[in-house]
Order: structure tokens, then C-alpha cells, then sequence
């Protein structure tokens, strides 16, 4: 939900319960208005009747409320005493209506001539469920009103005063180290707007200069450590070639050369590792799993045969994803390698592809692995001397970088499966 609209819906959510609240409010002061007003009015009616009474006796005689709006009786001294001003709500009788309509009417008494009387006074009243009804459609319309022009503030005014904002997102996006990016935001005279302008600015410098810097050492590390590496191994094995060295200085030598021969793969694979997490091979295309596979699996062959392991290759589609070429074919190179280090003797691995996914199954131990620490460096399944325990973390990093799914399972093998989201 954008944050226009996420605002919008609290604000609505706000302005919904404000009105209803304000209109119950509103209400009960209407209603108890309307009532002041009634009762004043038949204070008054009441206190002309009785001045008409002192000058005309003759209505003293009504006795029903018919064509006017009250009705005088005669009652006893005591009961008259006891008889104090009381407005009620009652239903009387229409003839326009043909129905019982509410009125407002004052019971009170009063002597004259030493004779005591009760008098009643009417007078008609606004129906509360008209009142109720009209009040509650005026206030739907309102709201109506209120929401729209909220929307029209909205999406016309708000959103051009985060303007300057979106700018910043848009060029955040298009982010990428590595390819000098320019982040120019817009000129605002928003105080908030200025501080996350220039924070997001901050940022990016250190982040270009923590890239530049790690690409650097990366770089130098490679050619600084490869070289003597390569120097030393090229000079044990000219040192073995001696006639004059024992077996057991042969074997030295040879465990020396294994050594420093892993650690040549160790740093090349955590060198690659850091590039590929630092987003440093930027030239993509549209790669062909399934030509990919073809030739990985045909540089392996003759290591399978080695390993006496059947190799199958089952194609339900072609598999493209738009990524590095090259970190395709070592994530491929990673997955058969592995399938066939830490397989059985006479064992399987088999391949199949499909338009949306592809994945590896191979024989191997009956225990199935533990997810949660296969793609971690350095873990290993066997006690393999030339293996790194990179292999995984770095197709783990490749899939991560170009949006692909990695899943692990146990079903009569183990079986790798890399889909595209």
C-alpha cells in the first residue's frame, strides 16, 4: 500500500469515527434545544390560557383538547396542591396523519375563584425517528463530501509536495555499485525531505567508498597472493625432481604442494565469493541452462567414468534466466562437482530441466542433509582433502543475486533444486 493511501485510510478511519461521535453530540444538544423550546412555548400558552380564563369562564368548560390545544378540568384542593409543572412526551391522535403522532404536553394546575383546575397544554413536536433519519443521511453526505475532497487534496496536492520524495525512490532503485551512479535529488524546501536528501546522500558516498575500497583489495589480493602461490608450487616441483631427495622428502614436498594447491582454490573461491556479493560482474544476458548443462556435463564425463557414476540429463524445457554468463556455468560447475565428490561408488546423478526450474538429484549417504547449514561456508559433508566448502555458498550467492529460488530435499537421493521466483 503506498503511503499516500496508507494515510488516506487512517485519516478516513479517524474522520468516520470523529463525525459519528460528533453527531451523537450534536444530536442530544439538538434534541434537548428542541425541548427547551417546547417547554418555554407551552409555558407561555399556559400562562395566557389562564389570563383568558380570569376574563372569559366560558373555556374553563373545555374539557377536551379538540379544535384547540388544551383542555381544562376541575379537580379537588388537594390534588391541585400536589400537582407541580410536568412536561412528557405523548401520542395523540391526527386527523390529517390518520395516526398517532407525538407531542409535547405541560400538565399544571391553578386556582380561580377558589375553585382548583388542571390544565393541559399540546403542542407538536419534530418526530425523533424523522429527526434521526434525516440526521443520519445528512451526515453520510457529509462524510461523502469530506472523503472526496480528502482524495482530491490527496492525490493532487499531497502528492506533489512528495514529489521530491518519489524522486529519491526512483533513484534508489536505479542504484547499483559499480556503475557511477549520480543521485541528484530535488530541490525541496521541506525540512524533512532536506535531512533524508542529505543522509541518503551520506550514505552512498560511504558505500562507494567501502565498494572502492573492498574492489581494490580484492583485486590486489589477487594478484598478490596468486602469484607467489603459483611460484611456490612451480618450485617444489622442480625441487622434486632432485635425484639426490628421499622418499620421505618426495612425500613432504607432495603434502607441501597439496597444500598450497587448496589454498590457490581456497582463495580463488573466496575471491569469486566476494565479487559475486559485492555485485561485481555486471554484464547480463539471456543464458541457456540447457546449453550450459550440456557442456558442464561433457567436461565431467570422464571424471564420472573415473568415479564409475551414471550420469542422465532429461530436458521438459528450456531454462533462461538473465544473468552473468559465466557465474551460470560455475554455479552449474558447483552443483555436478559436488554431485559427484560426495557420491557412492557405482552411484547416479541425474539432471533434469525444465521451463521454470531445474535440478540435480545424486546417490550419496541415506541421511538427508541439514538445510539450514548446507549453504554456509566452510561446511562439508565428507572429509574430501580438496574440497573447500565454498562450493555451495557460492551458488547460494549467485542464485541471491539474480532472484532464484535454492531448495533442498531427501527423496531416494539428494536432490538440488534452483526455480526462478
Amino acid at each position: 500500500m503506498k503511503l499516500l493511501n496508507h494515510t488516506l485510510k487512517y485519516l478516513s478511519i479517524t474522520l468516520f469515527v470523529i463525525i459519528t461521535v460528533w453527531a451523537a453530540i450534536f444530536y442530544i444538544n439538538m434534541l434537548d434545544e428542541v425541548y427547551d423550546s417546547l417547554d418555554d412555548g407551552l409555558d407561555n400558552y399556559k400562562l395566557l390560557v389562564i389570563q383568558k380564563a380570569q376574563e372569559d369562564s366560558t373555556i374553563l368548560t373545555k374539557n377536551d383538547f379538540a379544535e384547540s390545544n388544551y383542555e381544562i378540568r376541575q379537580i379537588p384542593e388537594a390534588v391541585a396542591l400536589r400537582q407541580k409543572d410536568i412536561h412528557v412526551d405523548t401520542l395523540m391522535y391526527m386527523l390529517n396523519e390518520e395516526d398517532f403522532e407525538p407531542v409535547r404536553m405541560l400538565t399544571s394546575a391553578f386556582e380561580l375563584n377558589k375553585r382548583y383546575y388542571e390544565l393541559k397544554v399540546i403542542s407538536s413536536m419534530v418526530e425523533e425517528d424523522d429527526l434521526i433519519e434525516d440526521l443520519f443521511y445528512s451526515l453520510i453526505w457529509l462524510y461523502i463530501a469530506l472523503l472526496a475532497s480528502i482524495i482530491i487534496v490527496n492525490n493532487f496536492l499531497l502528492k506533489k509536495t512528495w514529489q521530491p520524495f518519489y524522486l529519491l525512490l526512483e533513484q534508489l532503485r536505479q542504484f547499483k555499485l559499480g556503475k557511477d551512479p549520480v543521485i541528484k535529488p530535488a530541490d525541496t524546501r521541506v525540512k524533512e525531505f532536506k535531512e533524508l536528501n542529505e543522509a541518503v546522500s551520506l550514505l552512498i558516498n560511504q558505500s562507494l567508498e567501502a565498494y572502492n575500497g573492498q574492489k581494490q583489495f580484492i583485486e590486489n589480493a589477487s594478484h598478490e597472493l596468486q602469484t607467489p602461490l603459483a611460484i611456490s608450487i612451480n618450485k617444489l616441483e622442480l625441487l622434486s625432481e632432485k635425484e639426490d631427495l628421499t622418499e620421505a622428502n618426495l612425500m613432504a614436498i607432495g603434502q607441501v604442494i597439496q597444500t598450497l594447491e587448496r589454498l590457490t582454490r581456497l582463495n580463488k573461491s573466496l575471491l569469486l565469493l566476494s565479487k559475486i556479493e559485492n555485485k561485481q560482474f555486471q554484464y547480463n544476458e539471456k543464458v541457456n541452462f540447457n546449453s550450459v548443462f550440456k557442456t558442464i556435463i561433457e567436461e565431467f564425463t570422464d571424471f564420472a567414468d573415473y568415479k564409475n557414476i551414471t550420469f542422465s540429463y532429461q530436458e521438459n524445457g528450456q531454462f533462461l534466466v538473465g544473468m552473468n554468463k559465466n557465474l551460470s556455468e560455475i554455479m552449474v560447475t558447483n552443483f555436478i562437482k559436488n554431485a559427484i565428490v560426495h557420491n557412492i561408488p557405482n552411484g547416479f546423478v541425474r539432471i533434469t530441466v525444465s521451463s521454470s526450474s531445474f535440478s540435480i538429484q545424486n546417490s550419496g549417504s541415506e541421511v538427508p542433509l541439514d538445510r539450514n547449514h548446507i549453504f554456509k561456508r566452510f561446511n562439508k559433508r565428507s572429509n574430501e582433502k580438496n574440497s573447500t566448502g565454498l562450493g555451495l555458498a557460492i551458488v547460494k550467492a549467485i542464485a541471491n543475486l539474480y532472484d532464484l529460488t535454492i531448495d533442498y530435499s531427501y527423496k531416494k537421493g539428494h536432490v538440488m533444486t534452483v526455480s526462478s521466483k
